[in-house]
């Protein structure tokens, strides 16, 4: 269908530099914005650190683009100025130490040491009791984000073993050893007291009781609750930043914040849960990792994703009630554990291919890579068949060499139907033949 659209479709010589151009110009936006971040490696650093930034801001959704960055940003202060000050502090900080840790410098400029201290940063804010400006909270809140590289580090050595992510596992074990080195009664850095949630049902709660609004609404504040944030207007600009950069990553944060909420309804949640998004934001982005950037998008993988995101619906349920007996968020454990499990699995199924973690990039880009390998590998396949069939006429008018191994001596014999034949024989002199020539003429 595709195929015989864009025949159909093609313009005219005469046409191609109109329309090519606002394609040309529209593409120096979205996607990776790959022309930019070449030009930004050849400037100062001075210029490299905001571009480093704000795609270390976008990188916790999987976006690789410094203005969806920037649109997430001006998400995050619509929410609350406060807390995008520390996350812009915390992802400031864990890239610079990240530079000074010498870590790879093409990972550094997309954000890969960035994100991490990003979320540090926030949820060091959310959680403190202390509320907003106290100023004090920066000194936790740099030292975490700058253990952001040394952990990632540490992760990924291990993680590379299998080819895998380390996705937000630093951020979990950082937050949640400064809310458990602190706690509620902190003289200093006191944190919100997190409650045991013995009982999921709510009495309070029905069917009838459910407002329909709120639970449209449930969506993009479930893609904002990725940041902690519970405002349909920062979760409205997180999906224009993921639009930007790529409509298969917006759809897919829309369909795994749905299915969070679908299985929280299904779980008898406490409404308020699922309206201020808690049971949205795991899912969101394991709908997202699944569906187009650790797999190639196909409709099996569209399937898998969509499986996947309900998954990590029932263990953001397990991790919660587990993890508030000891007084800890659930941060985005259920995220990691179940998107883990589920690029760990083997299918000899060549539509459900997982892509190396070299060449990841966003779904319309990986599915580009992936046509390109297997055409590339047909004609691969196509050229050999080609010169094969081209020795076999060859081969009709050259002589028959045969070789016979005995204990001390190899002969080879060279025979043809109707010319004379001439025989060598070739001692070893080491106990094994390095090379054998042989020379054969016809006359």
């Amino acid at each position: 269908m595709t195929t015989s659209m864009d025949n159909n479709h093609q313009p005219s010589q005469g046409e191609a530099p109109h329309c090519s151009f606002p394609f040309r110009a529209v593409g120096l936006f979205t996607g990776d914005m790959r022309r930019c971040g070449e030009w930004v490696k050849r400037q100062s650093l001075v210029i490299q650190l905001p571009d480093c930034v704000f795609r270390g801001v976008a990188q916790v959704m999987f976006v690789n683009n410094p203005l969806s960055g920037l649109l997430i940003v001006v998400g995050l202060f619509l929410q609350n100025p406060w807390w995008a000050l520390n996350g812009l502090l915390g992802t400031l900080v864990s890239t610079v130490s990240a530079f000074m840790l010498g870590q790879n410098r093409e990972a550094i400029s997309v954000g890969f040491y960035g994100y991490n201290g990003t979320l540090v940063g926030i949820l060091i804010a959310v959680f403190s009791a202390k509320g907003s400006w106290y100023w004090w909270l920066f000194l936790p809140n740099v030292f975490m984000s700058m253990l952001c590289p040394v952990v990632s580090s540490a992760l990924s050595s291990v993680a590379s073993k299998w080819d895998l992510p380390i996705f937000t596992l630093p951020f979990n074990i950082l937050v949640c050893l400064h809310i458990a080195a602190t706690g509620a009664a902190h003289p200093y850095f006191p944190e919100v007291d997190i409650q045991p949630n013995n009982h999921l049902h709510h009495l309070n709660d029905s069917i009838q009781s459910l407002s329909i609004p709120q639970l449209f609404l449930s969506v993009p504040v479930g893609v904002g609750q990725v940041y902690g944030c519970d405002s349909p207007w920062t979760g409205g600009l997180i999906l224009l930043a993921l639009l930007l950069c790529s409509p298969t990553l917006c759809f897919h944060a829309m369909l795994g914040s749905a299915a969070g909420m679908f299985a929280g309804l299904a779980l008898a949640a406490s409404h308020r849960d699922i309206y201020t998004g808690l049971w949205g934001y795991n899912s969101a982005l394991s709908c997202i990792a699944i569906g187009g950037v650790f797999y190639v998008i196909t409709w099996q993988t569209h399937l898998l994703a969509l499986i996947c995101a309900l998954f990590c619906a029932y263990m953001t349920s397990a991790t919660s009630k587990l993890m508030s007996v000891l007084a800890l968020p659930a941060c985005t454990w259920p995220f990691c554990l179940s998107t883990l499990i589920f690029l760990l699995i083997s299918s000899e199924i060549p539509a459900i291919c997982r892509l190396p973690l070299s060449v990841v990039s966003y779904p319309e880009e990986n599915r580009r890579y992936r046509r390109q390998l297997k055409a590339s590998e047909e004609a691969q396949h196509s050229q050999q068949n080609g010169s094969q069939e081209e020795a076999r006429p060859k081969e009709k008018g050259r002589p028959n060499v045969q070789l016979q191994v005995e204990k001390e001596t190899v002969v080879i014999q060279c025979s043809a139907t109707t010319e004379h034949t001439r025989t060598a024989n070739i001692t070893r002199t080491l106990g094994c033949m390095q090379a054998v020539r042989l020379l054969a003429t016809t006359q």
